[in-house]
């Protein structure tokens, strides 16, 4: 295929660990390593902001973040240096460059990419989540249904996009198997050692797992409970130990000394922590929600609980830390399975989509399923 200039439009700074974020980063190296010519645009200015104090606040980021580059992901992701990489005030056309492909990764980058003039690209859209957590679902919606060429990464999207009655192609995320990958023995690890994902938003369901894992200590006390983020250190439960914007090498070997991964989302698109957890070897109890199920079979590769219910979920870890048997089947069958989610395959995907548009008319999906439950 010939060489295409390619743009994404992220929905801000880039300095601090985002999911959506890496997802964009991902495909942006391997496209670059590919030979073409990329170029990431990060806003200053959120795109969904309104009031003159949100539009302040950015004005006042763009000037600082731009003396000390302090937007770029360099601390916590490495780009290929082939990337072009922009800190704009907003995401106007005017501070877009002309291109082959443009895609929105989020909805409010969807937002401005409707009106963007030819120039800047054949328009796409990365749908990575139903976002209206992040903004008004009648916004969500319209963006769905904007004249814009719509990627899906996990299978609920894709049923809700039939739902909209508009089209899309499904191409689900990879996990990097050079960043994670399986150092200790799942057999030998402490099974009393569980990790978890610490984040303030409410729908990532941080209350509901430290509800979860405080009744599993009230009948374990000698589990050691391990969190990470990127926020400061939260007031967090004496017995809870918490790692903040924790290094990959660090990371890696964080997931590799759990025995039991907690992953309470209310809502999530196809989520990484999970699944990068499950290629280093831990078992997966999570809520049964789909992006879980993107990776997650209940009593196979993960058990899964119903969201909002820390009780179930206290349950489903505590049958997995005292039975060793179970654990060590669903981690390995885990780990099995999420080898088979492929970057490799998502980007041939993606290429073959932006040289070609769709292999057929419909939701069409471009990547194999893991298997054929999941087979259209």
């Amino acid at each position: 295929m010939k060489d295409l200039r390619i743009t994404f439009l992220l929905h801000g700074s880039g300095h601090l660990p985002n999911g959506g974020m890496k997802v964009a980063f991902e495909y942006a190296n391997q496209l670059s390593r590919r030979g073409h010519r990329v170029t990431l645009v990060h806003p200053a200015i959120n795109p969904a902001a309104t009031t003159a104090t949100q539009k302040a606040r950015g004005t006042t980021a763009f000037i600082l973040r731009s003396l000390t580059r302090g937007f770029h992901p360099r601390k916590w992701y490495p780009l290929d240096p082939t990337i072009r990489v922009l800190w704009v005030p907003t995401l106007s056309s005017r501070f877009v460059p002309d291109a082959d492909i443009v895609i929105a990764t989020a909805w409010e980058t969807a937002e401005w990419l409707i009106s963007y003039p030819r120039s800047r690209g054949d328009k796409h859209y990365l749908i990575q989540s139903w976002e209206i957590w992040s903004g008004p679902e009648a916004r969500v919606r319209a963006t769905w249904k904007a004249p814009l060429k719509r990627i899906v990464v996990a299978r609920w999207l894709r049923d809700m996009a039939d739902q909209l009655g508009v089209e899309c192609t499904y191409i689900p995320n990879g996990v990097d198997s050079q960043e994670f990958g399986l150092d200790t023995p799942i057999e030998s690890r402490n099974p009393n050692r569980v990790m978890m994902l610490h984040h303030l938003h409410p729908v990532k369901g941080t209350a509901d797992g430290l509800e979860a894992l405080s009744l599993v200590r009230s009948e374990l006390p000698d589990l050691r409970v391990t969190l990470f983020g990127y926020s400061p250190a939260p007031a967090l439960p004496a017995w809870a130990e918490y790692h903040r914007l924790p290094s990959r090498q660090t990371l890696r070997a964080l997931y590799n000394q759990t025995a039991v991964f907690v992953s309470p989302g209310r809502i999530e698109g196809w989520p990484l922590p999970p699944a990068e957890a499950m290629l280093c070897g831990a078992a997966l109890a999570a809520t049964d929600i789909g992006g879980h199920r993107e990776y997650g079979i209940d009593g196979e590769t993960a058990l899964l609980s119903p969201a909002r219910d820390p009780k179930k979920l206290a349950e489903n870890v505590l049958r997995l830390v005292r039975n060793a048997e179970l654990r060590t089947k669903v981690a390995r069958q885990g780990y099995e399975r999420i080898r088979k989610c492929s970057w490799d395959e998502a980007v041939d995907s993606l290429e073959r989509l932006l040289d070609h548009g769709p292999a057929r008319q419909g939701n069409a999906q471009l990547v194999p399923a893991l298997d054929g439950q999941y087979a259209d």
